[in-house]
């Protein structure tokens, strides 16, 4: 997420939600698969599966997760009704005896006017609504699956947002239910934050229905198809592989489509505060971002883009897979595509270490734009003993005037200075390398040093300590 501007204070959006219902539940169990059948032909030799780990790292687990919805709007594509199924396998050695579902589409109404119900099934609700703990009826052992099945309802709420409303156009950012991940920490369940991100998942597939309005648009993650439905409205089959969430937006825009070099469909759907002139030269900078962060980090996987341009975002711009929120502010654009690959293709914890998307993601974006817009010339600058580079989202949430100052700025330095010190063609090698052996699988800050050590020419530890870069 490129932010540049504060969030609104929470009582300056309105949440207008409506009542989900859920109406079954449905837990099978099945003899599993092993890990590792759902690869892909475009997933890099040596990459890691979803909930595979190197040596000395936790097992990551539910993990061979599938997602199959199907879904139908209203007449204003705020409003949603239709049936999920969640599919996943215990990849870790201890019997896994529930499940965490995320249910971040209620962290703006919180438990008093939930966007996102599960009713009708056994669980209990926690961090403000945002987690829901499912039992499962009989705990899986290794290697075994088990599947939720439920009815789902999604009632946007009123205000532009990452999930939001403003007439005519809604977003809906993480608004499905996704799985909590559980490693050696214990259960993933941080709060929602509005400065950063929270979210934390396995790269998981996507098979999503979209009944809706023809007369509405409806960019997502993923390759969709569309087909004719009832009168007046059309069906959008949309399929996406090892992605960590889907996003899709509805409303009436207008759509400029091209490809890049490597042959990316990419589309830039405006609202009709974005001239064509402004789709087409982001549709331009798109082409050439993507591509140039290919070239670095590994061919983008996924085939397809979309680019919904609004400017009435109060951020510069959100980052999903395959799906970006952007304002007209070129910069913003670049900085989310390289979240395609640090978040996305790469994962993290983006609440407990935030700077492994976003200090990769700023220093990506300066490589493209051939060069920075801050100074990294003097030494860092802290503000107190207690802030790190590496620190959680929780600090930050308690000094946000300092989370892009460290986080975006001074994390970017310091990546610009391992450069420095490791030899530009040796850091270019070792991020490519980097994101090759945790194609689809997570980083961590532990693992990063290891590798930055692994190809040092220089005692790291200085640089380390200069830059508070702990873990």
């Amino acid at each position: 997420m490129r932010r540049r501007h504060g969030p609104p204070a929470p009582n300056a959006v309105p949440a207008v939600l409506t009542v989900l219902t859920v109406l079954a539940v449905l837990l099978s169990l099945v003899a599993a698969a092993p890990p590792g059948r759902h690869l892909t032909g475009s997933q890099p030799t040596g990459s890691h599966l979803t909930g595979t780990h190197p040596p000395g790292d936790d097992p990551r687990t539910p993990a061979v997760v599938t997602h199959t919805l199907t879904l139908r709007s209203d007449a204003t594509g705020a409003a949603w009704r239709g049936h999920q199924r969640v599919s996943f396998t215990q990849v870790a050695p201890e019997p896994l005896s529930a499940v965490h579902l995320r249910l971040w589409g209620n962290a703006r109404g919180g438990c008093a006017a939930p966007a996102v119900r599960l009713t009708g099934i056994s669980g209990t609700a926690a961090a403000d609504c945002t987690a829901f703990k499912v039992p499962l009826p009989r705990a899986l052992r290794q290697g075994e699956s088990g599947s939720l099945d439920f009815e789902l309802s999604v009632d946007v709420p009123e205000g532009l947002d990452r999930f939001g409303r403003d007439g005519a156009y809604t977003v809906l950012g993480n608004a499905l239910p996704t799985l909590a991940v559980l490693d050696g920490d214990g259960w993933h369940l941080d709060p929602y934050t509005r400065n950063g991100e929270s979210f934390y998942s396995l790269a998981a597939d996507y098979s999503v229905t979209l009944d809706h309005p023809s007369g509405l648009l409806v960019p997502a993650t993923g390759s969709a198809v569309d087909t004719p439905g009832e009168p007046g409205r059309t069906v959008t089959a949309v399929t996406a592989r090892r992605v960590r969430d889907f996003a899709w937006a509805a409303g009436p825009f207008t759509r400029l489509s091209g490809r890049s070099g490597d042959g990316v469909r990419i589309g830039v759907f405006a609202t009709p505060d974005i001239t064509a002139e402004e789709a087409s030269r982001m549709l331009e900078l798109a082409r050439t971002a993507i591509d140039a962060h290919s070239a670095r980090f590994g061919a983008y996987p996924y085939g397809e883009l979309a680019v919904v341009l609004d400017n009435a975002f109060w951020f510069s711009g959100m980052e999903y897979p395959g799906f970006v929120l952007d304002r007209v502010k070129p910069s913003a654009l670049v900085h989310e595509l390289a979240h395609q690959w640090w978040y996305g293709i790469v994962g993290d914890d983006q609440y407990r270490a935030p700077w492994l998307d976003e200090s990769f993601s700023e220093y990506a974006t300066d490589l493209v734009l051939g060069g920075a817009d801050k100074d990294c010339a003097n030494a860092p600058r802290w503000a107190s003993d207690g802030e790190r580079l590496t620190s959680p989202m929780s600090l930050w949430d308690a000094h946000p005037e300092r989370y892009e100052a460290v986080v975006y700025d001074l994390g970017s330095c310091a990546l610009h200075e391992l450069g420095r010190l490791l030899g530009e063609e040796t850091m270019a090698a070792l991020l490519r390398d980097y994101a090759r052996a945790h194609w689809y699988g997570v980083s961590t800050t532990a693992a990063f040093k290891a590798a930055a050590r692994a190809v040092s020419p220089v005692d790291l530890d200085p640089f380390w300590r200069e830059y508070r870069i702990d873990g």
